[in-house]
């Protein structure tokens, strides 16, 4: 077995799940700035400070490497979308879900990128795990609307995913734009317009032609001034 002990000035012993740990934030930095192909596990053994035994000791190949930064990263993202959407008011829930988004993609390290802007998405573990955190935040927020509407699984699904993709497009367009757009506004906007897409649907028990103020959207005439809290 090859030993933890860095070689000297390159770092300490440490626990494996905190080696592990220091491994993966090193990695995500190559990742992010490299792309896939151009990273190196020698870059990223070096940015860590481990000797490559080391690393290999942890993770068998680059591939596995990048698959359990995705599985890390994709886990935090599927948290975050089921804590918004466990809240009990509609309106707080596509609130907090569309920010969640935008946290998602605000965070250090720009995680994000492995999962919204993977240049290894044609890999099919890759493209597995990207689809599957895609379907199952899209499941999420179709189990709300199926408890607030008529419409049946497929139809709800379809809902979700189109609700999820606008509240991911919408947060990578923001990042690239804060200069111009507070993360305030940008949120504010984006959960408007998501509500209003929710209020298009009549609730469970409602006639088709029930006004827009009554269905989960909230008010017809709501502005997407209107702060999201």
């Amino acid at each position: 077995m090859v030993d933890e002990t860095t070689p000297p000035g390159r770092g300490q012993r440490l626990p494996r799940s905190e080696r592990r740990a220091q491994l993966l934030d090193a990695a995500l930095g190559v990742f992010v700035e490299n792309g896939y192909h151009a990273a190196a596990m020698d870059d990223i053994a070096g940015r860590a400070g481990v000797s490559k035994p080391v690393l290999y000791q942890h993770f068998p190949g680059k591939l596995e490497l990048y698959l359990a930064l995705i599985d890390q990263h994709t886990g935090e993202l599927e948290q975050l979308v089921r804590d918004a959407l466990a809240l009990s008011d509609n309106k707080a829930r596509i609130n907090t879900m569309t920010r969640a988004y935008f946290d998602f993609v605000g965070q250090e390290g720009a995680a994000f990128r492995l999962i919204f802007e993977s240049d290894l998405a044609n890999e099919p573990e890759v493209r597995r795990r990207l689809d599957q955190i895609d379907l199952t935040c899209a499941e999420a927020m179709a189990e709300i609307i199926r408890s607030e509407t008529s419409m049946d699984q497929q139809e709800a699904v379809l809902v979700g995913v189109a609700f999820v993709g606008l509240a991911q497009t919408s947060a990578r367009h923001w990042l690239t734009h804060e200069a111009e757009v507070s993360k305030e506004t940008a949120v504010r906007i984006t959960a408007a317009l998501i509500r209003r897409g929710f209020g298009a649907f009549p609730l469970v028990g409602r006639a088709d032609d029930k006004s827009e103020g009554d269905r989960p959207g909230g008010a017809a005439r709501e502005s997407v001034g209107t702060p999201a809290g």
